[in-house]
């Protein structure tokens, strides 16, 4: 019983987290005015350097133990479950609100239903393939009630169901490879190595060549470094926990709670909102849980 009480803690804990990663992505790239401060490229990689940097410490004690033919893997999880998601959301929001891609987030849980079908051999049932084409309706519902004029703008919401199926891809690897290898060891070791990438995708794109004393540019340095420490390197460690504790689909579950505090922090930041987007939502949600019941 305190075991399962723990495994809902961690879950709660994830969703909040989580669920206030696409606020921050925001307030990284935009001030309270919606003027542009950081690129999208500029934010995502002050992430993930964040993110690497809280937890070199604890890559450099446990590198060694790690065996040289898991490297390849954890760098690969590291990229396909955080770097590359990174990026993609962070353009998604430079034309969508962070409501909108907290609530395409949610669904991750069928793409690990599909990709542990297609991938990884695993039995699909009826019911599991009715609840992905339930969920994937409402996704393109989701697309239809924005009511989209330019094609641009549906194509930078597609970004963000990229990002979901690399996660559902990483789900699956952790879940089947690096089971028995600690959660904060995963985490730190593969966000380590991506730290010479982040810097170069910095350095790049001119990040090193702004006024960063000005106001405008430390905050936006903040809150993409809080992103980093609390939505990626804090919340990478307890979601590898929940993985092994529990299973990878009930770990995606996560994506239940995730969008409604997404929702919350849009409508705060003075988002846009609509019932028939929450309706889209609940379908999405529906198939989710007809997916995994």
């Amino acid at each position: 019983m305190k075991a399962k009480s723990t495994d809902w803690l961690i879950f709660i804990s994830i969703c909040i987290i989580w669920g206030s990663s696409f606020i921050l992505m925001k307030r990284g790239m935009f001030d309270h005015a919606g003027n542009s401060t950081l690129s999208a490229f500029q934010v995502a990689a002050l992430r993930m350097l964040s993110a690497g940097v809280i937890l070199l410490p604890i890559a450099i004690k446990n590198f060694s133990s790690i065996p040289v033919k898991r490297t390849g893997i954890l760098i690969l999880s590291g990229l396909i479950g955080s770097f590359f998601p990174a990026f993609l959301f962070c353009i998604a929001e430079t034309k969508i609100n962070s409501a909108l891609a907290g609530t395409l987030n949610a669904v991750t849980p069928l793409f690990v239903i599909i990709i542990g079908g297609l991938l990884f051999h695993q039995k699909v049932a009826a019911q599991k393939i009715i609840g992905v084409v339930v969920g994937l309706i409402g996704s393109i519902l989701l697309f239809l009630s924005h009511g989209y004029e330019e094609l641009g703008y549906v194509e930078y919401a597609l970004f963000v169901l990229l990002a979901t199926i690399l996660y559902g891809l990483n789900v699956n690897i952790v879940q089947r490879h690096l089971k028995d290898i600690p959660s904060v060891q995963i985490a730190a070791i593969g966000f380590s190595l991506l730290i010479p990438a982040s810097v170069l995708v910095l350095y790049f794109t001119g990040y090193f060549n702004l006024s960063l004393s000005k106001n405008e540019y430390l905050i936006s340095t903040f809150f993409s470094c809080l992103l980093g420490v609390m939505g990626t390197a804090f919340a990478s460690i307890i979601f590898y926990m929940l993985v092994k504790r529990t299973s990878a689909l009930f770990s995606s579950l996560v994506t239940y709670g995730i969008p409604f505090v997404a929702i919350g922090w849009g409508l705060l930041a003075g988002e846009t909102v609509t019932l028939m987007q929450i309706a889209c939502l609940a379908v999405i949600l529906l198939g989710v849980y007809l997916a995994n019941r």
